[in-house]
């Protein structure tokens, strides 16, 4: 079968275990680059994931170890060619379905992450890579820029090593990325350490942690007096949830909370 005409079931493999959805794009022939069935499918499998409320978590990462993602698929000759009668892109608009997502979002590095690959990185609220994983933005290195990348990566790492990456096009190390912020994590047994991630996460308050991601996404470029109105307001709808009150219980009864996710 062409690459081209593969669905996102071939290209993209979803799998759901306690609580935790598992995204893995399959497409490691071609270093794993995006291709239009990856987009869509994450794209779909994001939005199932916000009205599900069984899925506590998403793991996103990629087969083999050779690269998580290698950005667009520059083979096909039509990676940087779009409808420009459409106001918006298929790789943007993931971009903004993972902002609108509330649960969390794990990318587990498992090889080279660069260029549209580093968007993909910093869509995720945590990131967890192994010792051999590289990161960049190689655009300039071919004629174009990491445009799209920069609206969810310029919040991540600080300026002066954000600027050099885009106007170098070199890589970086696992051990620098944790250093600069881009990752959590470096880990030899990437997914024992996933898993530990995960069991920090997954026996805490569904309720709490899908309004505090949309709270914290939500003041990320508001001035500090309007995050401040707005935070004030929204303690008191904390405050409110059935999983306030069970929490609140257990601690008095001294006892684990059992979450309701309401």
């Amino acid at each position: 079968m062409n690459p081209s005409t593969q669905s996102s079931a071939d290209e993209l493999l979803q799998r759901q275990q306690d609580g935790v959805l598992t995204l893995t794009i399959n497409r490691p022939e071609r270093r794993n680059a995006m291709s239009p069935a990856v987009l869509q499918g994450l794209s779909a499998a994001l939005v199932q994931a916000r009205s599900d409320r069984s899925v506590r978590a998403i793991v996103l990462t990629a087969a083999g170890d050779r690269a998580f993602c290698a950005g667009a698929d520059l083979q096909t000759g039509q990676s940087f060619k779009f409808d420009y009668s459409e106001p918006e892109q298929a790789f943007a608009n993931l971009m903004r379905t993972a902002r609108a997502t509330h649960v969390p979002l794990i990318a587990r590095v498992n090889g080279a992450c660069v260029a549209g690959g580093m968007g993909l990185l910093a869509m995720c609220d945590f990131a967890v890579a192994s010792p051999s994983a590289r990161f960049g933005l190689p655009e300039v290195k071919i004629g174009v820029f990491p445009a799209q990348v920069l609206s969810v990566l310029q919040g991540l790492i600080g300026r002066r090593m954000l600027t050099e990456l885009c106007i170098t096009g070199e890589l970086i190390d696992a051990q620098q990325a944790l250093a600069c912020g881009l990752i959590n994590a470096v880990a030899e047994d990437l997914d024992a350490d996933v898993q530990r991630l995960l069991s920090r996460i997954t026996d805490k308050s569904p309720a709490a942690i899908r309004r505090g991601l949309y709270l914290m996404k939500h003041i990320e470029a508001l001035p500090f007096e309007a995050a401040m109105a707005f935070t004030e307001g929204q303690i008191g709808l904390f405050a409110l949830t059935e999983d306030a009150a069970e929490g609140q219980a257990a601690f008095r009864e001294k006892r684990p909370p059992h979450w309701i996710g309401r």
